[in-house]
């Protein structure tokens, strides 16, 4: 403990710390201590006991995509039989049925599909703007860098089209770990860590807000975590285009990665130490998703101050073998019961409206 001493006080005064020093916490600090010295920095950010959610629904528009992910159980090759793309039809009952239920964005995400142009992706943007006063959170880098060398336009170029023709905001999806030589073994045909930072930062110099995430629990190391750390906490202090920092685990069933899962422990551990090294980062998620109801509860006191979605809909994790499920009111007496209040957002972080338990 007495190696981590200084560490914890430069924390406790409000210093940046290091790689190195973030890789001695993640690796040998007490899980309490991580808990306090995160909790301490959540609530520097945000001295309210309120923690944050978002009503929406993912709508994967394409399951077809030439990625070959070993972590993914969704996808299928865009020729296969159980290959899909959305109809119009089915999209627009999806919306009406998010808006029905209050939600206020949908999360827009598909495979690396080579059969669509970048036309069909303006055109169900600006049908959906047409339809729908809703905000889209949508296409993650690699769709983009992907959609960019498909049809032979600049990354740029590709990004101006689509908020043009109606993007709001782009979610961090496909950082997976932001380092080559992983990459290349868990998910060999997506784009490379510098173009997945490199369409962020466009993005950013364009005013458009996104997210980022990692995901750990493979084949990556402590360090490969912490460089990922780092690299996003370089590029907010350049652009400060991140709105919110999500941490998820890798989920093995059904897919081509023979590891065990995660432990709630080692994702506790992560989640704390993303709230330690990201200091210009303003939120960190929860991901319920991954790891169910109690753990997204306990994340609360590890540095998280927002639980992201209710999710009405969620395909990916799901083919996986994981489906957890939250409805508003259980989303509201989880927060509740860890002494918080509960404020629906926005994708900006704006509040909306507050929820309470019902009386009994």
């Amino acid at each position: 403990m007495t190696e981590l001493t200084p560490i914890r006080d430069k924390i406790l005064n409000h210093r940046r710390i290091d790689s190195n020093e973030a890789l001695l916490l993640l690796e040998r600090a007490d899980l309490l201590d991580l808990a306090f010295l995160a909790h301490e920095v959540r609530k520097w950010l945000h001295p309210e006991p309120m923690v944050t959610f978002v009503v929406d629904r993912n709508i994967n528009y394409t399951n077809g995509c030439t990625c070959g992910c070993k972590f993914c159980a969704y996808y299928r090759p865009p020729e296969h039989p159980d290959a899909y793309i959305i109809s119009k039809e089915a999209l627009c009952h999806k919306i009406r049925e998010t808006l029905d239920l209050g939600g206020t964005q949908i999360l827009l995400q598909g495979g690396l599909n080579p059969l669509l142009s970048l036309d069909y992706y303006q055109d169900i943007l600006s049908f959906i703007k047409s339809k729908f006063d809703i905000h889209i959170h949508g296409f993650s880098p690699p769709e983009i860098a992907f959609i960019a060398h498909n049809c032979g336009f600049t990354i740029e170029e590709t990004l101006r089209s689509l908020i043009k023709a109606g993007l709001d905001t782009i979610p961090g999806g496909g950082a997976e770990i932001l380092a080559d030589d992983i990459r290349r073994q868990i998910s060999p045909n997506k784009c490379t860590a510098n173009t997945w930072l490199n369409v962020m930062k466009q993005a950013h110099q364009m005013g458009v807000k996104t997210t980022a995430t990692m995901m750990f629990g493979h084949i990556e190391t402590h360090e490969h975590i912490i460089m990922h750390l780092m690299k996003i906490r370089d590029l907010q202090d350049l652009t400060q285009g991140f709105t919110a920092f999500i941490p998820w685990t890798f989920q093995p069933g059904n897919t081509k990665i023979p590891v065990l899962a995660a432990t709630s422990v080692h994702y506790l551990r992560v989640l704390a130490v993303s709230r330690l090294v990201l200091d210009n980062v303003p939120n960190i998620q929860a991901s319920w998703v991954t790891q169910g109801e109690k753990i997204a509860q306990i994340s609360l006191a590890f540095g998280a101050n927002d639980l992201g979605s209710t999710m009405i809909e969620e395909n990916v994790v799901a083919a996986a073998g994981v489906d957890f499920r939250l409805s508003l009111a259980d989303m509201v007496r989880m927060i509740a019961g860890a002494g918080c209040r509960a404020v629906q957002r926005d994708c900006f972080y704006n509040s909306l409206k507050e929820h309470r338990m019902p009386e009994i």
